[in-house]
């Protein structure tokens, strides 16, 4: 490899790496053609105007003869002639130029073969004076070891390399240079690897391959990066390495290019109130993110102002190394400033406010309650008034002031009741919106026992005062409360009222005096008394005086009562204003006497004709209680005279005694035994009961079968009259739906009649053209069609009633009146009868129909049908106009208009 000079241009000329000439012969060895090198490495001036030359390349054609075309990667930047100068396309510089290698492609056209290398440029070398060098360590060879590899021996750690951050020096800045020894006697290339280097983030540091300086490209952030890890190396020409990499640290030098930061631009903390000098409040943190370890990033917190300046300017206090905020001085009141704003200020630099950089946020400090205010009443006195006997009543509302903060347990307020009511009759409730003490009435006030109460009611918080308060005199107030008197309801005492009765006791007799008490001593009123619920109406009270009488006899037995026990209401009922009254309650207690005869039970039952055993156990039952009831005596009554002589009764117990045959037969039948029962009563009561005996053949397992027994046992009379009701209402239904169905034909016979002959359905004829006449020919009377049977004389068209086509009117003439014959049974025969009728009515109309149908008007423009005179053939008139009127006339036009034919 060569250099040359010549007009400012560093040409590079590179040659074949290897010519071997032989001696004598003149020839050259096997020759392959492409580029001499696979990279080249060319110096490229400063700056380079555009069509200035820069390098070449060597191409070996090995005389070939072919064309051979060059390309370039960057066809926009370099031109590559064919003798292999590269020229630049556009004016170059030091930032312009690629940071890539170029590639240039050569290519045969005649065989289309193409050859590649690439080129890497750089710029001539500017030596530095006073640059501090960096030397690859010296190899030593051990001299036992010629001939083999040698062995590096490091002799000393490079130092790093300090950068500082944000310079603002021309670029390349050069830091060092690497060197080594083996440059003195051949030609080294240098380079670094590493991040920044070849390795994101690329371009930051770059080295001068042939002079070894290492240089940086842009300012560094020591912020991003703190540090950088290169690796150097050192390669000859033919890219072999004649040095070990060495390590190359570079550390970048922080400056204070950074403010503090807050971590929050608003502090809220909070402090109670009252608090003393030194207590903690809160604490700030402000970040930087210059180097901490030097005075850079060392901060230092100061409060800047305060905001209110009361009841002192400097209320707190910051520890200007950890930004912890303590009280500084007492007086903490909120009730007069409930909060505090603080600026807080950092600043690095260790808090030199000539050449550190600041920062500012806001501390809201908020001065939370305690309970330092008492709750104190408004007044000293509270009156208020309640009638007596109501409960749960607001007597008096008690209004307190608290200084603390509203709706918290310092500023709730309670009430206690601490004299004048010993019996518990008040209460003071807190209301939790207004804070207001409710006087409030639990328990019944009696006028006439207390007329006026007076209460101590002392009002303290949910939460007690903070430590050195104590409640003053307006924690404490009275209420004046004064009872009105109202009209109480008399009351029985006792209420119930129990006596105890025989039963039976006679009308009329007096039971006992019921009186009620009026609880009003201070009004003079009467009372008056009345019977309220008395459900047997056996009682009678005396308005006046309360004596209760009986108005009838007594019975225990009666339905209405319960357990012995007859209970009855009474009212009474005073004369104030307005009227009161209550109710008291008799319950009367009756004993039991003997007033009830036992009978027998059960009353029916059956026996076979040939009963096994032939006994029926029968028992009695009586109203009364013991020893009015039970034990019962049983005997037969003396007659009939048969009963004895068929029957016997034998006493089986106190209460039970058996009925049986004396005979081995009886005929089938309903026997009734008289029967005579006595109970055990101190005066004893006797029946006659009647015990009915239905006698009938039983099967083998003692059930009745003949038909005399169906018959006994039939239904009996309250069934029947039940069937019988139901048959009756059923014909009558029957009855009633036949009458309707009968009045629904006679409604619909006389509606058909009454339909006016112009609304008849009949009327209602379908005209499918119309040809003349008008409507005057569109009026009919139809009624003459209907048979003459059905007309009746009450739907005769009234005299005098026409339609305002109709003739003038003038006296209607008396037609005999036709004999109004049966409707016959043949059409042919109705219609001999009416041609006989009409041959016999002289006023007939002789031209005409048998039946006038209706007076078609006057006027008409057709005159009368009868005037027509039809000839023979039509011969004289002219009927070929109806051709143009229409197919429908086509007809016509040919029966009247066309030949004899």
């Amino acid at each position: 490899m060569y250099l040359y000079e010549g007009r400012g241009l560093l040409l590079l000329t590179l040659l074949a790496a290897l010519q071997i000439a032989t001696e004598g012969r003149g020839t050259l060895p096997l020759c392959r053609p492409g580029f001499s090198e696979d990279v080249y490495v060319a110096v490229v001036p400063e700056s380079a105007e555009k069509g200035q030359p820069l390098f070449n390349v060597k191409f070996v054609n090995c005389g070939r003869g072919g064309l051979v075309r060059f390309e370039c990667s960057n066809p926009s930047d370099f031109r590559i002639e064919a003798d292999g100068v590269v020229y630049a396309l556009r004016p170059l510089t030091l930032s312009t130029l690629p940071t890539v290698p170029v590639v240039i492609v050569a290519s045969d056209e005649t065989n289309q073969q193409q050859w590649q290398t690439q080129v890497r440029l750089t710029w001539p070398p500017t030596l530095s004076q006073g640059l501090q060098e960096i030397w690859f360590p010296s190899r030593q060879t051990d001299s036992s070891s010629i001939g083999q590899l040698k062995r590096m021996k490091r002799d000393w750690v490079i130092p790093p390399i300090n950068v500082p951050e944000n310079s603002r020096g021309e670029f390349p800045q050069d830091l060092v240079r690497i060197r080594s020894d083996n440059d003195k006697n051949r030609s080294l290339r240098y380079s670094v690897t590493g991040p920044g280097a070849d390795q994101p983030p690329t371009g930051i540091f770059i080295i001068h391959p042939i002079s070894g300086e290492l240089s940086v490209m842009k300012p560094l952030d020591r912020e991003h990066i703190s540090n950088f890890h290169l690796r150097a190396h050192a390669v000859d020409l033919n890219g072999n390495q004649v040095e070990s990499p060495i390590d190359i640290v570079i550390n970048v030098i922080d400056m204070n290019d950074n403010r503090p930061e807050f971590i929050h631009q608003i502090w809220n903390g909070s402090v109670p109130e009252g608090s003393k000098p030194g207590t903690f409040v809160m604490t700030v943190t402000s970040v930087d993110k210059d180097d901490p370890k030097t005075a850079n990033g060392m901060l230092r917190y100061k409060i800047g102002s305060q905001n209110p300046e009361s009841p002192t300017s400097n209320m707190f206090t910051i520890n200007n190394k950890t930004g912890d905020i303590i009280t500084v001085a007492a007086g903490l009141d909120r009730e007069k400033v409930p909060q505090y704003t603080l600026i807080i200020q950092a600043t690095d630099m260790e808090g030199n406010p000539m050449y550190g950089l600041s920062n500012t946020a806001t501390a809201v400090i908020r001065v939370t309650d305690i309970n330092d205010n008492p709750p104190e009443f408004t007044a000293e006195m509270f009156f208020g008034e309640v009638p007596e006997n109501r409960v749960n009543v607001i007597v008096a509302n008690l209004t307190v002031t608290d200084k603390d903060q509203p709706n918290t347990l310092a500023w709730k307020a309670v009430y206690k009741i601490t004299g004048g009511d010993p019996t518990g009759r008040f209460s003071v409730p807190t209301d939790p919106t207004t804070n207001e003490g409710l006087v409030t009435v639990v328990k019944p006030i009696d006028y006439e026992i207390s007329r006026t109460y007076m209460l101590t009611v002392v009002a303290v918080n949910e939460v007690s005062l903070a430590r050195g308060i104590y409640s003053p005199r307006q924690s404490t107030a009275t209420v004046s409360i004064r009872v009105i008197d109202v009209n109480e309801s008399p009351y029985f005492d006792p209420n119930p009222k129990l006596i105890k009765l025989d039963e039976g006791m006679l009308a009329e007799s007096t039971l006992t005096t019921f009186t009620a008490q009026d609880p009003d001593r201070f009004m003079q009123q009467s009372i008056r008394y009345t019977r309220l619920s008395d459900p047997a109406n056996w009682l009678r009270i005396d308005a006046n005086t309360g004596r209760i009488t009986t108005i009838a006899v007594l019975d225990r037995e009666s339905p209405y009562v319960k357990d012995n026990m007859y209970s009855a209401t009474f009212l009474a009922s005073d004369n104030g204003v307005p009227p009161a009254s209550g109710t008291g309650t008799l319950q009367i207690s009756l004993l039991d006497i003997n007033d009830n005869a036992p009978h027998v039970y059960p009353q029916e039952t059956e026996m076979c004709k040939k009963p096994e055993p032939n006994g029926i156990n029968i028992t009695a039952l009586d109203g009364d209680l013991n020893p009015n009831a039970g034990p019962f005596a049983f005997e037969l009554a003396n007659r009939p005279s048969d009963v004895r002589r068929n029957w016997t009764i034998t006493r089986l117990s106190g209460d039970y005694a058996q009925l049986s045959l004396k005979i081995g037969f009886l005929e089938s039948g309903i026997y009734e035994i008289p029967i005579i029962i006595t109970d055990s009563g101190n005066l004893p009561m006797s029946n006659t009961s009647y015990l009915r005996v239905k006698v009938c053949q039983c099967d083998h397992n003692g059930d009745c079968t003949d038909q005399q027994h169906i018959i006994a046992a039939g239904l009996g009379t309250g069934a029947i009259i039940a069937i019988l009701l139901c048959i009756i209402i059923l014909l009558i239904l029957v009855l009633l739906f036949v009458v309707w169905m009968k009045r629904r034909d006679k409604e619909r016979q006389a509606k058909q009649l009454l339909i006016d002959p112009e609304d008849d359905v009949r009327d209602n004829i379908l005209k499918y053209d119309e040809e003349g006449g008008g409507e005057e020919d569109q009026d009919y009377d139809l009624s003459q069609l209907q048979q003459p049977d059905t007309i009746e004389p009450d739907t005769i068209k009234p005299v005098g009633i026409r339609r305002m086509d109709e003739r003038p009117l003038h006296p209607e003439p008396q037609y005999p009146i036709r004999s109004a014959a049966p409707h016959p049974g043949d059409i042919g025969d109705f219609i001999n009868e009416g041609l006989k009728a009409a041959d016999n009515d002289p006023t007939a109309p002789p031209y005409d129909s048998l039946l006038v149908f209706d007076y078609e008007g006057s006027g008409s423009t057709a005159g009368s049908l009868s005037s027509l005179n039809s000839s023979s053939s039509g011969g004289d008139q002219d009927y070929d106009y109806l051709n143009d009127w229409g197919p429908r006339f086509r007809k016509l036009a040919d029966m009247y208009g066309g030949s004899d034919d």
